[in-house]
């Protein structure tokens, strides 16, 4: 049975049991009613070692500072908590400031399906003594990492990070390539595609709350980390105490196409990263001017829509793949991030000009990922958490009128924003995306220029929150400023707020 049947079952079971209560005069009606999550929320954690193996690099780094793992058991389907269960993993760093101890912080990583078991061991370096005061919990959210694991068998992991393509012909193999990744993930986890929602993980954070024996969590996450912050404070009202969303994520933003409305900011920072390369004309010799700089873009893409690019003897990079290469890389404004871009466009101009090329290691790495199965697993959970929130049926044609509207003013990431995904022929989501309608008190901090999660979604969360403060950071192209930055003025602010639980009075900035 459907979850919505589920409930409208349970809906008209209630309606039946009170209007025989009423008529029969039992006090039946007044009896308080079993809580079927009891068992779950009352569980005993049993705190182990991390380390999964002597291969467990991550787990080896957790046992090494201190920390405890465990797996937390909690419903596959909360309209049915009898039934079939799951588990997720967590990690802790225990506080160490029992004297200021504030509670359990849940972290968590972004992605969607973004693994934060090793969350406790990154953050707690930017906090400082702060960390002491909590619990800092890493959580693999369900069917993510080490929390029964996700993997629809994919032959690559660029299933929403695709691109249309040039022409029509490009744009029916995109189609093709959706359906077939949406009907492999419905024979292999067709059981379970209902429940790997953000909804969901917001329950199993309650549920973890609970059996960490606290009364409310402190919570930081990270761009879609910060939507499933919000998720969770609609459904738990009342059970946040300090609340950090960096890279605001919200409602209205979050889609089955993930960066459709950023097109604007991604083609600025394109244009940005091109005068930076510019002026290091010397070095990589992509251009002496910006314009020179996008020339030499459009002419690696150019050469890929004819012919995909040979890099090493492993990899062909095709129109359709490509240009995630790129934005991949306009995430940050760091030199260190754009100059690995530039290193990697170097490259790929040689890989266009048909010269042999062997692909550096970060180049390497995107390309295992976004070409072949080591992407599968990563790339199906992001896949079905997002279809499982906000799947549409729109129709094929809907998905290449917008990639063409987009492409005039946007030719990099409009085809890819706008492209079509697995969303399309994925079953509707068996429950309606959240709606805000309440107010939190939180620190909210974004990037104006943040390519990713647009300063425009900050402003809006924080008009709908009218208790929580906005920190700015002014002229950053930046996605995830808090421990990631290295902007002191940022850092130091949510320290503040951590380490004494109250926002500012007002809206801060700093400067990039």
């Amino acid at each position: 049975m459907s979850t919505s049947l589920r409930i409208k079952a349970f809906v008209a079971c209630a309606v039946v049991l009170a209007a025989t209560a009423t008529t029969t005069g039992t006090t039946a009606a007044t009896a308080a009613a079993p809580d079927p999550i009891a068992r779950f929320h009352g569980q005993h954690i049993d705190w182990h070692a991390c380390a999964l193996g002597s291969g467990d690099e991550l787990g080896q780094k957790l046992d090494a500072a201190g920390a405890d793992c465990a797996d937390i058991t909690v419903p596959l389907d909360y309209a049915d908590p009898g039934g079939r269960t799951i588990t997720v993993a967590i990690s802790r760093l225990k506080a160490t400031d029992t004297a200021d101890r504030v509670g359990p912080l849940l972290l968590n990583d972004g992605g969607p399906a973004g693994p934060s078991l090793h969350m406790p061991l990154t953050k707690s370096e930017v906090m400082g003594e702060v960390a002491g005061r909590y619990d800092l919990i890493g959580m693999d959210p369900r069917f993510v990492g080490r929390s029964t694991p996700l993997d629809c068998g994919w032959d690559l992991g660029s299933a929403l990070v695709r691109s249309a393509g040039s022409g029509p012909a490009a744009y029916r193999q995109e189609v093709a390539v959706a359906r077939d990744l949406a009907g492999r993930c419905e024979r292999a986890h067709g059981d379970v595609l209902p429940y790997v929602t953000t909804r969901n993980t917001a329950r199993d954070m309650d549920v973890v709350r609970a059996a960490l024996g606290a009364d409310a969590l402190s919570y930081l996450g990270y761009s879609y980390g910060s939507y499933l912050g919000e998720v969770y404070t609609q459904l738990f009202p009342g059970r946040t105490d300090r609340m950090v969303l960096d890279g605001v994520n919200s409602p209205e933003h979050y889609s089955q196409t993930l960066l459709r409305g950023a097109e604007a900011a991604n083609e600025a920072a394109l244009r940005a990263w091109a005068s930076w390369a510019a002026a290091r004309h010397g070095t990589y010799g992509l251009g002496a001017t910006r314009a020179e700089v996008l020339a030499t873009v459009d002419h690696i893409l150019g050469a890929a829509a004819q012919k995909p690019l040979r890099i090493g003897k492993a990899y062909l990079l095709d129109e359709h793949v490509l240009p995630a290469v790129f934005i991949g890389g306009l995430g940050s404004d760091l030199d260190e991030r754009r100059a690995e871009l530039a290193a990697t466009v170097r490259l790929l101009a040689r890989a266009a000009d048909r010269e042999p090329v062997e692909p550096s290691e970060a180049l390497a790495g995107q390309m295992e990922f976004l070409l072949t199965g080591a992407g599968s697993a990563p790339s199906s959970q992001m896949t079905a958490i997002i279809c499982g929130d906000v799947a549409e049926r729109r129709g094929v044609g809907s998905y290449w009128r917008a990639v063409q509207e987009s492409r005039e003013r946007f030719p990099l990431v409009g085809p890819l924003a706008n492209n079509i995904t697995p969303c399309e022929f994925w079953d509707r989501p068996a429950e309606a995306p959240t709606v805000l309608d309440n107010d939190v008190p939180a620190l909210l901090v974004n990037a104006t220029s943040d390519p990713r999660t647009l300063y425009a979604g900050a402003e809006a969360l924080r008009e709908l929150w009218p208790s929580s403060r906005l920190l700015t950071v002014h002229g950053a192209r930046q996605h995830g400023l808090y421990g990631e930055y290295g902007n002191a003025c940022v850092d130091q602010r949510v320290n503040a707020y951590l380490r004494t639980g109250r926002l500012p009075a007002r809206d801060l900035t700093c400067e990039a």
